[in-house]
């Protein structure tokens, strides 16, 4: 195995920052939505899409990244955010609707924005790949070895702007990186009933580019495969897709009924619980028991400062709803 140690630490700690602080927001969410549950309600109102389980997707290509790199993110965004290096603190606020959020409250949590990292994302599926393709053929214009990450859900491929975004960036040969999150479920539909294809990398082929598949959420195959995409990227030699199996221990968004999956699913997927698995190969690496514990505490330091921030920090005036947004006269 050919990753660093260093990368490997990285790797742990921001995987279970991720998932300390998705776990952490299925209790906060859950306050003043009881005992009717009303999505409008409590302490961050609207929905909410938890990422626990898809740690590996977003650590293993983001391992790789610089601050000048893209990251464009669909509806489920907190581990591609967290693990690109947005403000914990800000984006925090930002989910709790406060102005000293990244977008001053008025984005919520499928709209978070990060100039300083170059990090976005969207609530509208499939829509994030055109701003990548975008940022692409921006550093491709200057001349500068940047490239841009598309992360999607697997539903997100039988969408066009996958498709137009794909062949554009291929006839282009643009630094594009294309990851492909498969969780199973489009919402509540199984992959077998949307998407024709078994696996989305085939489609790489139709438009003649690198296409790999990552199986079982592996994070080390992820970050190996990871950095021969962005190698092919600074490069100049044009876009990779990447498809990751990784596993949805939550609801497509909190207060899901998830009537559709088997209750032994997810207990199942746990028991190859990425998280436990890099644990294991840090302390196979001799890493000792204490300085996982400090990686550990470290994560939770962080995001329970981030929450007291976002819980301390002071609502938007009702005088500033016309700020910072565009208006279209008629």
């Amino acid at each position: 195995m050919g990753v660093p140690i260093e990368k490997i630490e990285w790797m742990y700690e921001t995987m279970y920052k991720i998932r300390y602080y998705e776990e952490s927001m299925v209790n906060i969410y859950a306050e003043g939505k009881s005992p009717v549950f009303n999505i409008g309600a409590g302490t961050v109102p609207g929905e909410m899409h938890l990422a626990a389980g898809q740690e590996p997707a977003a650590v293993g290509i983001c391992a790789h990244l610089k601050r000048e790199d893209t990251v464009t993110a669909p509806h489920r965004p907190h581990h591609n955010a967290i693990a690109k290096g947005v403000d914990l603190n800000l984006m925090t606020a930002e989910i709790f609707g406060r102005k000293t959020g990244l977008g001053r409250g008025k984005g919520g949590h499928m709209h978070l924005f990060d100039p300083n990292v170059k990090f976005s994302c969207g609530g509208i599926v499939a829509a994030g790949l055109p701003h990548a393709v975008g940022a692409a053929l921006a550093a491709q214009m200057k001349g500068e070895d940047w490239v841009a990450v598309a992360f999607i859900g697997e539903g997100a491929a039988n969408a066009g702007a996958f498709h137009e975004s794909l062949n554009l960036a291929a006839v282009w040969k643009l630094p594009l990186i294309v990851v492909v999150e498969d969780n199973a479920y489009g919402i509540s539909v199984p992959k077998s009933a949307s998407t024709a294809v078994a696996s989305n990398v085939e489609r790489a082929a139709a438009y003649g580019i690198a296409g790999y598949s990552v199986k079982d959420n592996d994070p080390i195959t992820m970050y190996e495969i990871s950095e021969r995409a962005v190698q092919l990227a600074r490069r100049g030699e044009g876009p990779t897709l990447i498809e990751i199996e990784t596993f949805r221990y939550l609801g497509h968004f909190q207060g899901d009924p998830e009537l559709y999956r088997n209750k032994q699913e997810v207990p199942s997927l746990q028991k190859r619980d990425p998280l436990l698995r890099v644990e294991a190969l840090l302390k196979k690496q001799g890493i000792q028991e204490i300085e996982i514990k400090h990686m550990q505490e470290r994560a939770i330091a962080q995001v329970d400062a981030a929450y007291q921030f976002a819980r301390e920090s002071d609502y938007p005036n009702a005088t500033q709803a016309f700020e910072d947004v565009f208006v279209v006269g008629m």
